[in-house]
């Protein structure tokens, strides 16, 4: 399970409690037993809603860029690599395999000489397009002030 913990560890009247749970006193030098309890401020409350996942899935250079092309429609490995600038062809058979495997693109071999293989988004994949696009044009959007207020910030602060 993925999900941010708290540790909590056992206190007692005149014993200090040294780093990873040690108990430390002239009697006592047992460690103490710690328990990991569920954050209930985390994203996700007390359960594992499964946003580090996808935020581990997206978080990466390429995953986005290959889920806005196939938003287009069918598209061959090599009509993937030649519309994402910059990615290798290991990259992009990492990326498209990840995809995959997460049910969000389904990829079809055909038996021809040399092999074509397609690339389309399943159901699942074409929801998690939509939200894409929904932040693609928040962006947009605020691309202006977002740049203005860097200006701002770093006339005022020393550069990141």
């Amino acid at each position: 399970m993925r999900c941010r913990v708290r540790v909590q560890s056992e206190y007692r009247r005149g014993t200090a409690v040294a780093k990873g749970g040690t108990s430390v006193s002239a009697t006592n030098t047992a460690v103490r037993s710690q328990v990991a309890v569920p954050d209930p401020h985390g994203p996700c409350g007390d359960d594992d809603c499964g946003i580090r996942d996808v935020l581990d899935r997206l978080g990466d250079k390429w995953s986005v860029l290959v889920v806005v092309e196939l938003e287009k429609g069918v598209r061959r490995f090599r009509e993937l690599e030649r519309a994402i600038p910059g990615i290798s062809q290991r990259m992009l058979t990492l990326t498209t395999k990840r995809l995959w495997r997460d049910g969000l693109v389904e990829r079809t071999v055909h038996p021809t000489i040399p092999p074509q293989v397609e690339y389309r988004l399943t159901p699942m994949g074409r929801s998690l397009a939509g939200v894409i696009t929904g932040l693609a044009d928040w962006s947009r959007e605020h691309k202006d002030a977002i740049a203005t207020a860097r200006a701002d910030w770093d006339a005022e602060h020393e550069p990141l």
